[in-house]
């Protein structure tokens, strides 16, 4: 199959659109635009069980204005 890796969002704000998001490439840290600039997330060793399979977990470190 040709899907790309997904990760699990944690933490960060309740209107994130999406909590499940692509990982290209897969890497410590992933930044998610949104409106008023971006949120950063940061790659933990865990792991968690979703609808879209065994994701890697990505934690909410902060907001960035735009």
């Amino acid at each position: 199959m040709g899907s790309s890796p997904k990760a699990l969002l944690e933490g960060g704000p309740a209107d994130l659109p999406r909590r499940i998001v692509p990982i290209t490439p897969p890497g410590s840290e992933l930044r998610v635009h949104t409106d008023g600039g971006y949120e950063r997330f940061k790659s933990t060793a865990r792991r968690q069980i979703t609808p879209e399979g065994d994701l890697p977990v990505y934690e909410w470190i902060e907001h960035v204005d735009a």
